[in-house]
């Protein structure tokens, strides 16, 4: 089965030498999404196996540049997951309540609970990038804040929570395409703003600072994947391929049953 592009903790991530429109073995848009379907069924079978063990938790972030297609990955890969053991939250622009604290206080604050799986749409990952590519705080406040991520992230894992971490890589091409198609269909022209014109001319920035916080903070813990992204199919089926790894190596199981209930009928 194809898998994302990982690395070693400690070894080099350098985003040019990664192809965002990769393909490997022969998959195409159909064949991938009989796959996805097979791995979304065996998903939600598995979500729901996690949501009665009531044990542990599972922490799909999805972090990207704008277009990547954290809300298409999103719809596609928790299809039929019951909400009622689904979280997805999307970090903003941080409210004055959540700015009197630190940075991961809205962060953990939004954590699974156990029995649920939780995915960031964005994340604390943000605190490292669009504040550094911005220069809202100091160079170095935020340069103390990997280390403050990964010892954070092995909190929740030591509190029984998975986090399994995607970057979603797309190439400055396919996002202007993606820009475009945007503009031109009068539907989709809400998800524009001019706003997204200013950030795409800080790419090679945020290529710095992304590659930086895969590098800091790719951890045994809590290692990052690298999902080529100018493709959905592609990038879909793979994250739904990881998703469901995951929840199979969590192997959750449902609770026994009250005893004595054998033999009884209900009136």
């Amino acid at each position: 089965m194809p898998k994302p592009v990982t690395f070693k903790p400690g070894s080099k991530i350098t985003l040019a030498d990664i192809d965002p429109r990769k393909v490997e073995g022969d998959w195409d848009k159909e064949s991938a999404k009989e796959r996805i379907d097979e791995n979304t069924e065996r998903s939600r079978d598995l979500a729901y196996r996690l949501y009665a063990e009531n044990q542990r938790a599972l922490l799909l972030v999805l972090q990207g540049m704008d277009t990547a297609g954290k809300d298409g990955t999103i719809r596609t890969v928790m299809t039929g997951i019951n909400p009622q053991s689904c979280q997805i939250t999307s970090f903003k622009q941080p409210s004055p309540l959540e700015l009197d604290h630190d940075f991961l206080w809205r962060i953990h604050a939004a954590a699974p609970r156990r029995g649920e799986i939780g995915i960031f749409n964005r994340s604390h990952y943000e605190d490292v990038l669009v504040v550094r590519v911005h220069g809202l705080v100091p160079e170095a406040e935020w340069k103390t804040r990997y280390d403050r991520i990964n010892d954070f992230e092995r909190l929740l894992i030591e509190g029984r929570v998975k986090i399994v971490k995607c970057f979603l890589h797309v190439s400055k091409d396919e996002q202007r395409e993606r820009l475009q198609a945007r503009l031109d269909n009068p539907d989709k022209r809400w998800k524009f703003s001019k706003g997204d014109l200013a950030e795409r001319k800080l790419w090679p920035d945020y290529q710095d600072a992304y590659e930086d916080a895969l590098n800091k903070c790719n951890t045994e813990h809590a290692p990052w994947h690298v999902i080529p992204s100018d493709r959905k199919w592609y990038r879909n089926l793979l994250v739904s391929e990881l998703l469901k790894d995951t929840l199979e190596s969590m192997d959750p199981r449902v609770p026994p049953s009250e005893e004595g209930l054998d033999g009884i009928v209900v009136e």
